[in-house]
């Protein structure tokens, strides 16, 4: 597997063209979503983002997203083991995700499938769980060890 150097606060436009590019969508994406936003690449042209939005003792990771030139290297796990270290340090004990086609490759690392109505009352909340994945999306958690 290579090594991925992960930034941290991409460009919005640069995050919006790689996600469109998989057909994700964007429509919530604010230049404040950036804070928790981290890239390989560069700000403006990334070739791999993933997002987390901070909910309390909760999290939900959103928007992973690998450029098909880049895809099989790596990539879109460094990106998430990335995100569950920054979910980890701002608190957050279990992170969850919503997913319609990539359901395999979070069960590999560790997450695991959940009702949708188990969903946290502030992770519920997000429009990107209330109004933009469908209904029909795998919904996962994966609960987060404490470093010693």
């Amino acid at each position: 597997m290579a090594s991925h150097v992960i930034r941290s606060e991409p460009r919005r436009a640069g995050v919006t063209k790689l996600l469109e590019s998989a057909a994700l969508p964007t429509a919530d994406l604010t230049d404040a979503h950036m804070k928790h936003f981290f890239f390989a690449g560069t700000a403006d042209s990334p070739t791999g983002v993933v997002g987390l939005e901070l909910c309390g003792s909760d999290a939900l990771l959103r928007s992973l997203v690998v450029a098909k030139t880049d895809r099989s290297t790596g990539l879109g796990a460094a990106l998430t083991e990335h995100a569950e270290q920054q979910a980890r340090a701002a608190g957050a004990r279990s992170i969850f995700l919503l997913t319609t086609t990539a359901e395999s490759f979070f069960a590999h690392r560790g997450y695991v499938a959940a009702p949708r109505e188990s969903a946290p009352t502030a992770i519920a909340h997000t429009r990107e769980f209330a109004d933009i994945c469908p209904a029909s999306s795998a919904f996962m958690v994966k609960h987060l060890r404490r470093d010693p």
